[in-house]
């Protein structure tokens, strides 16, 4: 009896993944990492408002945003083919143009769908290092053979800003009368010539474009491709490719010009200051024409993940064979925004300080603070583990140990009076009688002198939960209270998660750009209410990460290390 045949894919995707953006684990609220611009105001979403109920129930037809951007181009409207974004009209050029026996000439790095595109059509791929400067005209020609039946020219390039400019796209024009010089102009506006004019003018040139960037509606998925064979890729393309929905929001967003040219001004703007901020920190990025910067440096996987501890989302590639190296910041053009990225950045990489959680990250509690709960709860007929009161600790709101120990009396069914837990614990911990206490079991859980290399570089602070008696005691005990300008205890400010305690140690070191190392949530989310970069350690990395820390280390030496 013969096999029954084993289902597989075309080779051409078969052992490739899809297209997955890698993802920090902390939350983030501030997207810069896909380039999308500036959103839109709410009238574009009222213009709905007037549509009739047929615009829902009809096919979509992109025939009248066809003709108006027909019109502002001055070309004939079966010049331009609206689709589902810029990526679609990629896809469909690939599909119109390539085939197996012919291919694609396609400086890298760029845009990595192209490589994707071409793939799939069993096409094959001349790849060409384009790292950053001038576009690779000459050594692009040089590879142009009877098969090359597409030539890529994604400018600005992303990831790395470069431009080619009107004379290469004539050359290769040139060069390759048979062959489709494909102009990907996803960030054409914030270039210095968006190479419209040229393109237009050639036979075997196509543009695309998008709406998904300068204009901010990324979300519509509206692109286009426009030039001399644009009718092709109504042959290679799905009829309806854009909804009715995001054809009319589209028509509304491009009228409003002024707001996109001045956000695009303002994008240059702080380009060109985000270029000085990193080169003032020691990291050459680059010239950019697009709405990004584009970063390769030893220090850039760190500074991915310092902004993503501080809720900001910008592109890597980890373990990326080429770009490993490598980030792409979306440059905000939002005042407020840019503010909040420039302190991250110099927060990331130029700390001015080092703060510290006291328990379990500078003091083992384990025998003394973590005992005195374990005993306290005992003396109401209740046992707890260690283990316990670490998955306790790994909760919201648990910097009082005193308010910890009644909660979890009260999950084990004992309503129990917050002064008398108070007192009993605090029996245990200072001692009674001729009973210790617990607090002379505390130790230190780094070296004085990692800490004192430490104070070398930077003042640094600590932001505890603790009494200021029980901090201070401990800070004499372990002889490293001379290392510490500033000290801000229960008594100081409300307790952490609120950044309030966080925000007073800066003020009093008199700084404004920190790292802060904590071992619970709470010192996470404090830290990063107040600026400053959250650093986790001793404790479950998942659970750090998910409250937002930048990275989990495992001990303080890994601190100095990442200095």
């Amino acid at each position: 009896m013969a096999e029954t045949p084993e289902l597989r894919p075309v080779p051409a995707i078969d052992g490739t993944e899809a297209y997955r953006v890698p993802r920090h684990g902390a939350p983030v609220d501030l997207w810069l990492a896909g380039n999308e611009g500036r959103a839109p105001s709410a009238d574009v979403l009222r213009a709905l408002e007037h549509q009739s109920p047929e615009l829902l129930r009809r096919y979509p037809s992109a025939g009248a945003l066809e003709a108006r951007l027909a019109e502002e181009l001055g070309v004939d409207p079966a010049w331009v083919v609206v689709t589902a974004g810029a990526d679609d009209a990629l896809d469909r050029t690939c599909r119109a143009m390539l085939a197996p026996g012919r291919e694609m000439i396609l400086p890298v790095p760029t845009f990595e769908m192209l490589d994707r595109y071409a793939t799939l059509t069993g096409a094959d791929v001349v790849r060409l290092p384009w790292p950053e400067g001038a576009y690779p005209r000459a050594a692009v020609i040089e590879r142009v053979t009877e098969r090359t039946a597409v030539i890529a020219v994604v400018t600005p390039n992303n990831p790395t800003g470069a431009v080619a400019t009107a004379d290469d796209v004539r050359a290769l024009a040139e060069a390759a009368p048979h062959a489709m010089i494909l102009v990907d102009g996803a960030y054409a506006e914030f270039a210095d010539d968006p190479l419209t004019e040229v393109t237009l003018s050639l036979p075997n040139a196509l543009m695309t474009r998008t709406l998904s960037k300068a204009y901010g509606v990324a979300g519509l998925r509206v692109g286009y491709a426009v030039g001399q064979k644009a009718e092709w890729l109504r042959r290679t393309g799905n009829p309806y490719a854009v909804s009715s929905v995001s054809l009319a929001l589209a028509d509304k967003r491009l009228d409003d010009t002024e707001g996109m040219a001045r956000y695009v001004a303002e994008v240059r703007r702080e380009r060109g200051l985000m270029r000085d901020q990193l080169r003032r920190l020691g990291i050459e990025t680059p010239a950019s024409q697009g709405n990004f910067i584009f970063v390769r440096h030893a220090r850039s996987r760190w500074l991915c993940d310092g902004l993503a501890g501080l809720g900001i989302a910008v592109r890597g590639w980890p373990g990326h064979p080429a770009l490993g190296d490598a980030m792409r910041i979306t440059v905000p053009g939002v005042d407020a925004q840019f503010d909040r990225l420039t302190h991250a950045i110099e927060a990331t990489l130029k700390p001015e300080a080092l703060l510290f959680d006291m328990d379990g990250v500078l003091a083992d509690v384990s025998a003394s603070y973590r005992q005195a709960i374990v005993e306290t709860a005992k003396s109401y007929g209740v046992e707890l583990s260690l283990d316990d009161i670490a998955r306790a600790k790994q909760g919201a709101g648990v910097n009082n140990d005193w308010e910890l120990t009644q909660r979890l009396l009260k999950d084990r069914g004992v309503d129990a009076n917050f002064d008398d837990v108070k007192a009993r614990f605090e029996a245990r911990y200072q001692g009674e009688g001729e009973q210790p206490g617990l607090y002379e079991k505390e130790t230190l859980l780094c070296s004085r002198e990692l800490l004192s290399r430490l104070k070398g570089r930077m003042p640094l602070g600590i932001v505890t939960g603790r009494p200021r008696h029980d901090a201070e005691r401990f800070l004499k005990q372990a002889d490293i209270g001379g290392l510490f300008d500033a000290v801000v205890c229960m008594e100081d400010a409300a307790l952490k998660p609120d950044p309030a305690p966080v925000a007073l140690a800066l003020e009093q070191l008199g700084v404004a750009h920190a790292w802060m190392v904590g071992d619970t949530p709470d010192d996470i989310v404090a830290a990063r209410g107040a600026g400053v970069v959250p650093l986790g350690i001793n404790a479950d990395a998942q659970t750090l990460t998910a409250a937002g820390a930048a990275r989990v280390l495992k001990t303080l030496d890994e601190m100095e290390e990442m200095l």
